[in-house]
Order: C-alpha cells, then structure tokens, then sequence
C-alpha cells in the first residue's frame, strides 16, 4: 500500500510541476520509468493510483488535480468539523488513539459535539493515564480503533476539517483511514496554529492551544481531553475566520491557504518553475500585479528556483518576496558570467525591493579634499565610487584635517589617537573614532579593489547562446564591452569593434556602473570556470580564443 501511496504523491507532483493534466503515456513513463507506454497500457497502470487518491482525477485520458471539496465555500456558510485526539504517543507507526473528541461549527456558531474513548489495544502508559485522567479500565470497555474511527468519520461527514497542529492528529487520522479504506483523507483541513501565526503575528509569540485559549477567552478551557480542547479550538477558529475575513478571505480554499505551513505553501507554487531550464541566466520574482519583488541569477536556473521552494529559509527579504510570488521570469545565457552582467542591469533598472544588494548607482559617491576638509560628492573623484553614503560620511570625518591625497597614511596616526583616549577612558570619543577608522578601513578597501579592477586589460571569451557565436567581454582602463563574435574567419570586425569600444582616456574618473560590472568581472578572474578562456587585448589571440571556446549547450 506504501509503494501507492508514494506514486500518488510523484504524480501529484508531476501535475502540479506540469501547470495541467499530464498525459496518461507521458505520466506512466515518468512514474515507472517506461521507455513508452500506449495510452490503454498506461491508463491500466495508473488507474489504482488515480482512483485510490482524491487529489488526482481522470481528465479524459489526462490525469489532473481534483477540486478539493467544498474548497469554494463561503466562510459563514461552510460546515467545519473541530476534532482533537489523545494517543499513546507522537509517532503514528508506533502509537495508538484512545480518545477522539469533535464539534462542529456551522454558520459561524458552534453546534454538535462527538466523543469516544478508544481502546488502544495495549496497556495505556502512565504517563498518558496522568496527563489526561483516562483509566486503562475505561479504555478497555470502548470500541476498537476501526469501529471508533468509522464512527467519527460519519458524524464528520463532508465537513472541513479542523485541528491545532493538524499535522500531528492528521498523522494518526490519515493512517486509521488508510487502513480502513486504502485512502487518504480527501477533506480540506484548515490547522489552527498556522492560521493563528498568520494573523496574530505582531500581537502574540505563543500559539499554543492553552495561550491561544487566554487570549481570546474562551468558555471552555483545554485540558488534554479530546472534546474540552475540541471545544476550545472551535471557539479559537471562529475568532480566527473574522480575523481572515477582515483580511479578504471569503472561502474555505482562502482559508486553507492562511492556515498552510510554509512548506505546504511554498510547495503549492513549485509549478511557477516548471520548465526552467538547466542553463546560466536571470530570473525575476513577481507579483500579481507583474511588479518585480526579486532579481537572481544562477549557473543552473533549473536548480536555483527548485531550492526556493525545498523548505530551506531564505532571507527575511526573500521570504516575503516569496509569499507574494505569482510568476517568474527568467532568461537564459551562454555563460554565469554573463547572466552576472545582466543581473547588474536588471538590478538597476527594476530596483526590486527583496535584493539585498539593491544596486543604486545614482546614490553612490566620492570622497573630495577641499583644503584640509573632506566631503562626499556625486561627481566622480579618484575615491570612489563608494555604496554607502554613511560610510563615506564616516571616513570623511576620519580624514578630517589631512591635507595628503593618500587616506591610507592618516590611518596609523587614527589608530594612536584611538589608543590614547582609551588610555585616557574617554571611551564616548574613543567609540566614535573607532567607528570612524573602521568605514575608512572599508572605503579604502573598495577603492584598492576598484583599482586593481580598473588595471585589467583582457577579453573575457564565454559561450554564447547563438548558434556558431561566442561572446567576448572587452575590458580595459574601466570600460567593459560585450561583443558577439562568430566563430571562423568572420569574427576579425567584431573584434575590432570591441578593441576600439575600450579605447578611452585612461586618466578619466570611473562611472559608479562601470565600477560594479568590474569588481563583478574581477571576481569571476580570481576563480575561472571552466568555459571562461581569458586572454589579451591581441586581435589574434582573441580570435584564437573565440574558435577554442565551447558553444553553449
């Protein structure tokens, strides 16, 4: 029965990866690693699978995704089935139900409430017996698993099913029903934690059942009995609804998506990257309305957005840009160097608010000597370009007095200063100038390596994704050009072209774009890969190179 279930949830992936129903060939030969499969062969194959899931469905001779039940319900007028279970344990392989409690919640209101112990069929651990005042004498007189289970799933009928912390009783549901029907349980559940953690954060840092109990106040108070901490979760989920209702929520499917947990949900959008292909380029996140939220690159695109959505958290930034992700973008090159390069440009002229390196040329600056006093200007200046304008503050202040051109030879007469006032215990002032020589340190770093950057004089040889073409990057005296050369005899003008693109004053001050696709192609040199063939800026060479180089893929 295992290996079924397994299959269900490769195919539901599939469909979900696919945007559609999957052809009945095309999903036999990925599930059972058919080299072909006729339409009837695979229908066979697959039809035990399909029937036996309620997420899946026949969709002529396609298998699809099923319409959750109820899932386009209103709220206020949706059935909801509370429940709550006492176990032997946490593992439902190794432990046993011994008690089901229920309510059910119609139109807004409480109504009904169902009860049963359980007998386990083994001796009830103390521990349990302690927690939850139940008695192995009364668990013995109750009806068995199936019998308690059969009957509780006719009083839950069609409803939505609702749990705090549904993962751990649906663990247990999932598993009684398996055994009973040879299917999961096909009702939409809706998990009281979750749905709490979504619209109580900022409120409350505890979503336990009893705390969440005290903050809404509810009649009932849990108490490790099946129908009390039922009852209390139905008072909770009813606070909850007109919450998520004030939020635009009108459905059950509304619902159920508030109250996902960041896998499941994260998990639902997996299909946003079907198709990425196994190539260097940029992709961007978007929302519903088509405005970008975040820009990447990757090496292999195809990987980079499947980790996305593998449960691993990103940064705050990214998180969210995720909860509001509706569709991505991407586009492929021949190279990560040149996915990098496109990046930087996607960065500046979307400026999306989830990229913590928000690259904003115009607000860089320069550092200026005016006299002994220093100052931060927008036009460039040896010194620089610097990212941050409150680091460039900083430094400012550190080179106040100094009439050299160098930063660098005021940096050990800081650092003496810096020793006295400790020495002194003017630790206020000691403080301040030691964050001083600290954004000094950093500017000067920058400028070192910007520099260094502007020194190099090579053609950066990469695939390209045009048939017979590759790409040359041009760089010298910090001008970068991209040439696509063809491969052969052809390539001589276009080489030409990318010599005489880098042909410029080599004494002119470096614009803050340049900067930033230097350092970039600076820190592709230190590490080549393997497609990279770097070379001088020789016409010959170059034309060496661009014949030596791999096409793309």
């Amino acid at each position: 029965m295992q290996l079924s279930f397994d299959a269900a949830d490769r195919l539901v992936e599939l469909v979900e990866m696919s945007r559609g129903p999957v052809a009945a060939s095309d999903a036999a030969q990925s599930l059972f690693a058919l080299s072909s499969a006729p339409t009837a062969i695979a229908r066979s194959l697959l039809d035990e699978v399909v029937s036996g899931d309620a997420r899946l469905t026949w969709r002529g001779a396609a298998v699809g995704l099923a319409e959750a039940p109820g899932a386009t319900t209103l709220l206020e007028s949706a059935s909801f089935l509370v429940f709550d279970l006492e176990t032997t344990g946490l593992s439902p392989a190794r432990s046993r139900i011994v008690e089901i409690g229920a309510q059910r919640v119609e139109g807004l209101a409480r109504g009904a409430t169902f009860e049963t112990l359980v007998n386990p069929g083994a001796p009830l651990p103390a521990a349990i017996s302690r927690l939850t005042g139940i008695g192995h004498a009364e668990v013995r007189r109750a009806p068995d698993a199936d019998l308690a289970v059969r009957r509780f799933l006719s009083f839950a009928g069609d409803a939505v099913l609702v749990a705090h912390n549904a993962r751990f009783d649906m663990g247990f549901l999932d598993r009684a029903v398996e055994r009973l029907t040879g299917r999961r349980v096909a009702a939409p559940v809706v998990d009281t934690v979750w749905l709490a953690r979504r619209l109580l954060s900022g409120r409350t840092t505890r979503f336990g059942l009893q705390p969440l109990s005290e903050f809404f106040g509810t009649s009932v108070t849990p108490c490790h009995r099946a129908l009390a901490d039922a009852s209390a979760t139905a008072e909770i989920l009813i606070a909850l609804i007109g919450l998520a209702q004030e939020r635009g929520a009108e459905t059950v499917a509304d619902l159920v998506e508030l109250s996902a947990p960041r896998a499941r949900r994260l998990h639902t959008k997996r299909s946003l990257v079907a198709g990425a292909p196994t190539a260097p380029g940029t992709y961007i996140f978007r929302d519903t309305g088509g405005q970008a939220l975040y820009v990447g690159r990757a090496r292999d695109l195809r990987v980079r957005l499947r980790s996305y959505f593998s449960g691993d958290r990103q940064r705050p930034a990214v998180e969210a840009a995720l909860g509001a992700l509706a569709s991505v973008d991407w586009q492929t090159c021949g190279s990560e160097l040149e996915a990098a390069l496109d990046e930087l440009r996607l960065l500046r002229e979307l400026r999306p608010p989830a990229n913590a390196r928000h690259t904003r040329p115009d607000r860089y600056v320069y550092l200026r000597r005016r006299g002994a006093v220093w100052t931060c200007v927008s036009e460039p200046t040896a010194l620089g370009p610097i990212r941050g304008r409150g680091i460039a503050r900083l430094a400012a202040q550190a080179l106040g007095g100094y009439e050299g051109d160098d930063p660098r030879a005021v940096l050990p007469e800081l650092r003496l200063r810096l020793r006295r006032l400790a020495t002194d215990l003017r630790f206020e002032d000691a403080a301040r100038l030691r964050d001083r020589i600290a954004a000094l340190e950093q500017v000067i770093e920058r400028i070192d390596e910007i520099h260094h950057a502007q020194g190099l004089r090579v053609c950066v040889v990469v695939p390209a994704l045009e048939p017979g073409m590759v790409r040359g990057i041009f760089v010298a005296v910090g001008v970068v050009s991209r040439r696509t050369i063809p491969r052969g005899g052809g390539g001589s003008l276009e080489v030409e072209a990318g010599l005489a693109d880098v042909r410029r004053d080599p004494t002119a001050e470096l614009a803050a774009t340049a900067a930033d696709e230097l350092l970039l192609i600076a820190s592709f040199l230190r590490r080549p890969a393997p497609e990279l063939c770097v070379t001088g800026l020789d016409r010959e060479a170059i034309l060496e190179a661009a014949n030596g180089v791999a096409l793309a893929a």
